[in-house]
């Protein structure tokens, strides 16, 4: 992969996706001497209350921004930005409001390689996440990003029906699973018993399907969205 410069960027809706869809591809880029970045949009917790309680919201913000960090130092990253939009409910938000959030860090940072979610998945936060990021990078003159690439989150994207997501594009993670899956184990409260697929062992049997589609030991999959060279 050719370098214009060497910043990336990880665009999530919730913390764990970005670790889920690409962690072992941004610690492997990291290793390759790319400086990583991750906005999350979203806080990621809420929807799960039966009980709308401040005091417990703020406390379990807070604890998952630790995790946050943790989970992200690992792979690499190096600085998380993070926003607060509705957990699942970032259809009730202005799109204006969740582009000009994106516009700001891109403008600032300036990547050239954006990661992000796909317009194929289940997750309204996601679906909305991909089209903010395809808004606030439209191929206009001057514009920093050259390449987007989509990725897969486990026990959203498979779940949507017809399942559309088709990736084209492969990364070899053989050396750097281990990093995601340290990485995901940050996310206590995210991680389910297998057989659900956002359990270790169900990262990992993903990570094995992915490889043996294109002869890898282990691989992370994305559709390749735009590419200006």
């Amino acid at each position: 992969m050719k370098k214009m410069n060497n910043r990336i960027l990880v665009v999530a809706a919730h913390p764990d996706d970005e670790v889920l869809g690409c962690g072992g591809t941004i610690a492997r880029l990291v290793k390759e001497g790319y400086e990583a970045y991750t906005l999350i949009l979203g806080e990621g917790i809420t929807s799960r209350d039966k009980i709308r309680n401040r005091k417990k919201r703020e406390k379990d913000i807070n604890k998952l921004k630790n995790q946050i960090r943790k989970a992200n130092k690992i792979l690499g990253v190096k600085e998380v930005l993070s926003f607060d939009f509705p957990d699942n409910r970032f259809d009730s938000v202005d799109f204006l409001d969740i582009v000009k959030v994106i516009e700001e860090v891109k403008n600032e940072l300036k990547p050239e390689l954006v990661f992000t979610h796909s317009k194929s998945d289940m997750n309204i936060d996601h679906r909305i996440t991909y089209m903010a990021v395809i808004t606030s990078t439209r191929p206009m003159q001057n514009e920093s990003v050259r390449t987007i690439y989509s990725f897969e989150v486990l026990s959203s994207t498979e779940w949507n029906y017809p399942l559309s997501f088709s990736p084209n594009v492969y990364f070899n993670i053989e050396n750097t699973l281990d990093l995601k899956l340290k990485a995901m184990m940050e996310y206590k409260m995210e991680l389910r018993e297998y057989p659900h697929p956002r359990s270790i062992e169900g990262i990992r049997t993903k990570a094995m399907q992915r490889g043996m589609e294109v002869g890898f030991p282990y691989a992370e999959a994305f559709e390749l969205v735009r590419c200006l060279k």
